[in-house]
């Protein structure tokens, strides 16, 4: 399994990968603008809101650790279940909505091997819109003990970024990060047929923690 499996000692925060282009200019911008203003105070109107927007982002780009919970399929994301709609091959899809103010940061809601990684070009509608499917998306395949899981990122309105950590043929732990969606928007799982869901329209899911299904 990759070196990026959950760890067990939850209280610890890093920064997400894959914030650097977004990250990095905020900052280099506020450091300069703090140093001027030691010369000049009126340099203070540029860094004070650059300061704040440097320490919205590190909110926003935080990646906590966590210790996986019990189900055998886990939340891939932090966010409010949006919907939960059986699909025509006796699936059933839990949508999961993710707002700028949740961890950005997605993981596997099973253990097994990537067998795809799909990259599927479209709009940016707002996530919660019923028009988000034909968002711009990354739709992923697992081989799990329970068969094929499929789950996919979908960007929204503000997310125009999807970053996968991992690729094709790779061997992930449950909970594993697999990936960014920069400032949120939404993720789906589609439960096996036969799987019971084990959350509602509504409920808060932490990624890697809330379990998806009744075991």
């Amino acid at each position: 399994m990759s070196h990026d499996s959950v760890s067990h000692r939850p209280g610890r925060v890093r920064l997400a990968r894959g914030v650097s282009p977004w990250l990095l200019p905020t900052v280099a911008a506020t450091a300069a603008t703090s140093l001027l203003s030691r010369r000049d105070p009126r340099w203070a109107l540029a860094a004070v809101p650059l300061s704040a927007l440097t320490g919205a982002m590190l909110w926003f780009f935080r990646d906590p650790e966590r210790v996986p919970g019990d189900a055998r399929i886990l939340s891939p994301a932090d966010g409010v279940v949006q919907s939960i709609d059986p699909w025509p091959d006796g699936r059933t899809r839990v949508a999961i909505f993710m707002s700028p103010l949740n961890v950005h940061v997605n993981r596997a809601p099973l253990a097994g091997t990537v067998t795809s990684v799909e990259h599927v070009p479209g709009g940016f509608v707002p996530a919660f819109n019923k028009d988000s499917d034909l968002n711009e998306r990354v739709v992923w395949h697992l081989d799990t003990a329970l068969g094929d899981i499929e789950f996919v990122q979908i960007a929204g309105a503000v997310a125009r970024r999807i970053v996968p950590y991992v690729r094709a043929g790779a061997k992930v732990d449950r909970a594993e990060r697999i990936g960014l969606i920069r400032f949120g928007s939404r993720v789906d799982v589609y439960l096996p047929e036969g799987v019971t869901p084990a959350v509602s329209v509504g409920q808060k899911t932490v990624a890697g923690v809330t379990g998806l299904d009744h075991g």
